[in-house]
C-alpha cells in the first residue's frame, strides 16, 4: 500500500511538472529564479568594487564591464555599480564619450532615462563632447551601425524616423542652447548631422506611407461608391407617390440607414486622410506627430467603415429573408469575415502607431534619484 501511495504521488507530480511547463509557469520561475540570483552576485560585485581605487578600476575590467552595459542598455548593473563609487560616474571609451553619451549612439533609452535621476549633476555631462567634438545632440543625429540594429527592432520605416524624432527631441529639450549650433570637427551642426544621416530613411519612410494610403485609398473609394449608391436603392424600395421608403418603421431598415450613413462618412474621412498623407511635404518633422495621426485617423476610420458595411450587408439580408434562420445566420456569420481579416492584417500596425505616438514613451523622465 506504502510503494502504491509513492508510486501515486510520483505521478501527480509529474503530472504537476509537466502542467507547469505546458503553462510557461516553470520557465517564468527559472527566469525569476535566476534575476534573483544575478542581482545578489550584482550586489556583492558592486560592495567589493566599492573598495576599490579608481587606477584599480582602469586596470581590472570594471571601466570596459561598465561601458559595455551602457551599450547593451543594462541599467540595474550601472546604477548597482556607480551608486557605490560615484567616482565611476565620470568614465569615459577610447572615444571619450560617457556612459550617456554611449546609450545615445547605441540608443538605449534605459540607459540614458538615468540622467534624469542625477539632478544638477546632469549639466556637467551635458556639455561634454567626443574626440570628434561631438555633443549628444550631434550623436543622436547620427545614424551608427548600432543604432541601425536597435531601429530593426522597429517594423515600418516611418515608425524608425518617429522613434529618430522622438529621440532627437528628448535630447534637445535637455541640452544648453549654445550647444544646438555647436560644430563638430566635420563641421556639421546637430541638425546638418540629422538631416545628412537620415535622408535615406526619411525616402523609405515616405515610400512606406505613400504606399499603404494608396492602397487604402482605393478600399475607401469604392466604399463610398457602394455606400452612397445604397441610399437610393433602400431594401423594399419607395413609396412611388411620395418617395418615402416603404419599410421605414421596421427596426431593421433603421438600422441599415445608420449603418450605411456611418460606412459614407467614416470611408469619406479615411480617403480625406490618406490623401492628406499623399500630398504631404515628407519633411523630417512630419513623422513625429503629423504623418502617424492622419494614418491613425485614416486606419480607424476604414475599420468603421468596413465594419458599418458588414452591419448594413447584414441588415439588409434580414429584411429580406425574414424568418429563413437557417439562411440568415450563415450569411450574416460570412459578413463578419471582412471585419476579421482587417482587424488581423491592419489592427497590429493601428495599434502599433497609436501607443508610438500617444503612449507614455520610451524614456523616464520620472526617474528617482539614485547617486
Amino acid at each position: 500500500m506504502k510503494n502504491f501511495t509513492m508510486q501515486v504521488a510520483g505521478q501527480l507530480l509529474g503530472l504537476g511538472s509537466n502542467l507547469l511547463k505546458f503553462f510557461g509557469i516553470k520557465q517564468i520561475y527559472d527566469l525569476k529564479l535566476a534575476h534573483v540570483y544575478a542581482h545578489e552576485l550584482l550586489l556583492l560585485m558592486s560592495k567589493t568594487i566599492a573598495t576599490f581605487e579608481m587606477e584599480q578600476c582602469y586596470q581590472g575590467l570594471v571601466i570596459p564591464a561598465i561601458i559595455n552595459a551602457a551599450q547593451r542598455g543594462m541599467m540595474e548593473f550601472i546604477v548597482e555599480i556607480i551608486k557605490h563609487n560615484l567616482d565611476l560616474l565620470i568614465i569615459s571609451d577610447v572615444d571619450d564619450r560617457s556612459i550617456f553619451h554611449i546609450a545615445i549612439a547605441h540608443r538605449q533609452e534605459k540607459v540614458f532615462s538615468l540622467i534624469y535621476g542625477l539632478d544638477t549633476i546632469k549639466y556637467i555631462f551635458l556639455s561634454f563632447t567626443d574626440v570628434n567634438n561631438n555633443n549628444m545632440l550631434h550623436l543622436v543625429g547620427k545614424l551608427s551601425p548600432q543604432s541601425q540594429l536597435k531601429l530593426q527592432q522597429i517594423s515600418g520605416a516611418a515608425l524608425q524616423m518617429q522613434r529618430e524624432l522622438q529621440w532627437f527631441k528628448e535630447v534637445e529639450s535637455i541640452i544648453p542652447a549654445a550647444y544646438k549650433e555647436h560644430r563638430n570637427s566635420e563641421g556639421e551642426t546637430p541638425y546638418e548631422a540629422f538631416n545628412r544621416s537620415h535622408a535615406e530613411l526619411l525616402k523609405q519612410g515616405e515610400k512606406w506611407m505613400k504606399d499603404i494610403a494608396q492602397s487604402s485609398t482605393v478600399v475607401g473609394t469604392l466604399i463610398i461608391t457602394i455606400m452612397f449608391a445604397s441610399l437610393f436603392t433602400v431594401p423594399g424600395g419607395l413609396n412611388q407617390n411620395t418617395g418615402v421608403p416603404l419599410l421605414l418603421t421596421k427596426k431593421f431598415f433603421k438600422l441599415f440607414i445608420i449603418s450605411d450613413a456611418i460606412s459614407l462618412f467614416a470611408s469619406t474621412t479615411s480617403v480625406l486622410m490618406f490623401v492628406g498623407i499623399l500630398t504631404s511635404r515628407y519633411t523630417a518633422d512630419d513623422f513625429l506627430k503629423s504623418l502617424p495621426n492622419k494614418l491613425i485617423i485614416g486606419l480607424s476610420s476604414l475599420f468603421i467603415s468596413i465594419a458599418t458595411m458588414m452591419v448594413a450587408f447584414s441588415s439588409t439580408v434580414i429584411i429580406m429573408l425574414q424568418g429563413q434562420l437557417e439562411i440568415v445566420i450563415p450569411i450574416v456569420l460570412l459578413a463578419g469575415i471582412p471585419i476579421g481579416l482587417f482587424v488581423w492584417l491592419q489592427f497590429p500596425l493601428l495599434v502599433k502607431i497609436s501607443i508610438s505616438t500617444y503612449g507614455p514613451g520610451i524614456f523616464d523622465r520620472k526617474m528617482e534619484k539614485w547617486v
